[in-house]
């Protein structure tokens, strides 16, 4: 695992700054101004607060949005986000306990209640919608092809007869058996049996976010990406369906965020310096925001 992350992930390690912290913090306004503000705010559910404590699910497998770093600790985009929820609630990051989640294990950690929220690269479908709520989107992905160098696949055009490793549960597990029967799909439980499936050359290509996949082709001179993107797939924050008062409270919360641009700092620690440019299109900012789709976007072939 360890050498994977390191392979795959050209970044340090993951904290949150004493600035972006700052940002976290109500504005200086004093006395009826301030209690009007934070009046505004919805409360934080009642679960949360009695636990004084969140519990949250991550991935640990999908840098650079969540996995372990070398010190044994989580980290990642989504990991970061978490903290500022914690910072939100308690005045402090750490009051959060993470739970590894794989990609088909999201759902079920949020109906059993083993965690409150999951900020797992989860992408937001019509059909996940009839089972669990998520928060407003917060990040943009794209679907990508990461091949070899000497790949004959230049695009999803090229995928019959090939090998397509992706995991189970995805949006491009269902999506390749809806649109592209004629390949091969291999799904794994994780994103890093994905990886080492194709590294293994059990297949021909890996389909995945692009924001996890770029981050292996820059780091390895015998892949690339191919040029074609497909599937837009916002990410929201899972939550329990039917918990209002915690939608309430995270949206709020991410709209804060957007506000005062916070996003931003936490791309800047998490994605190598020569991506930020196209990464900082992909977050909320205070003049950017993103909408989730109402179709079934697995049925949708190109």
């Amino acid at each position: 695992m360890k050498r994977i992350l390191l392979a795959t992930v050209g970044v340090g390690l993951v904290a949150v700054v004493t600035a972006a912290f700052g940002l976290a913090q109500p504005s200086a306004t004093t006395g009826p101004t301030r209690a009007r503000a934070a009046q505004a705010l919805p409360p934080l559910p009642a679960e949360v607060k009695e636990r004084k404590r969140w519990n949250i699910g991550v991935k640990c497998d999908s840098p650079p949005f969540g996995y372990i770093d070398v010190q044994g600790k989580n980290a990642g985009f989504d990991v970061e986000l978490a903290r500022w929820f914690s910072r939100f609630a308690f005045g402090k990051s750490n009051r959060v306990t993470f739970t590894c989640v794989t990609t088909p294990s999201r759902e079920p950690a949020l109906t059993t209640g083993r965690v409150d929220l999951v900020i797992a690269t989860f992408t937001y479908t019509t059909d996940r919608d009839t089972r669990i709520d998520f928060s407003r989107a917060y990040y943009k992905a794209t679907g990508r092809l990461l091949v070899r160098n000497d790949s004959p696949i230049r695009s999803t055009a090229d995928l019959a007869g090939r090998t397509v490793a992706t995991t189970s549960g995805s949006i491009y597990d269902r999506w390749v058996k809806n649109c592209y029967k004629q390949s091969k799909l291999l799904v794994t439980d994780g994103f890093t049996n994905a990886l080492l499936a194709f590294r293994d050359g059990r297949s021909d290509t890996l389909m995945w976010d692009d924001t996890v996949l770029v981050g292996i082709a820059a780091a390895d001179p015998n892949l690339k990406l191919t040029d074609d993107l497909f599937l837009p797939l916002p990410y929201g924050i899972g939550i329990k369906q039917g918990n209002d008062a915690m939608k309430r409270w995270i949206d709020s919360r991410l709209n804060i965020m957007r506000k005062k641009d916070a996003f931003v700092p936490i791309l800047k620690q998490n994605v190598p310096a020569r991506f930020f440019a196209a990464f900082s299109k992909n977050v909320l900012r205070p003049k950017q925001v993103f909408y989730y789709s109402k179709g079934d976007l697995t049925t949708q072939c190109t």
